[in-house]
């Protein structure tokens, strides 16, 4: 991905006299991209945006809800809830499962 920095980096390299072999090199870019935002000054890079996607958690969120509000007011760990969700076709790593109840 292409930042603003880099844009005029690469500006500011062929207004000093760099080959765009060089610059390509120094800003570890293709050649074709330097050639494509030195034709076109005006240009920025354009990002698609993704489309979200439904987290692999959430077919089991209603369990989950249901599980710890019925062990209120104690605190079930983590632990404990991700091998209950593997027992029920859970599959995905300890470290997603934390990432996704951040």
């Amino acid at each position: 991905m292409l930042t603003q920095e880099i844009l005029v980096e690469i500006h500011v390299l062929h207004r000093q006299g760099k080959s765009i072999r060089s610059i390509a090199k120094a800003l570890n870019v293709s050649r074709n991209t330097v050639r494509k935002y030195l034709r076109d000054i005006a240009r920025t890079p354009t990002y698609s945006r993704r489309d979200d996607r439904p987290s692999k958690l959430e077919p089991f969120k209603t369990y989950l809800l249901e599980r710890i509000e019925a062990a209120r007011p104690e605190r079930i760990p983590a632990t404990v809830l991700f091998r209950e969700l593997q027992a029920k076709g859970y599959d995905v790593t300890t470290l997603n499962w934390t990432h996704s109840l951040k």
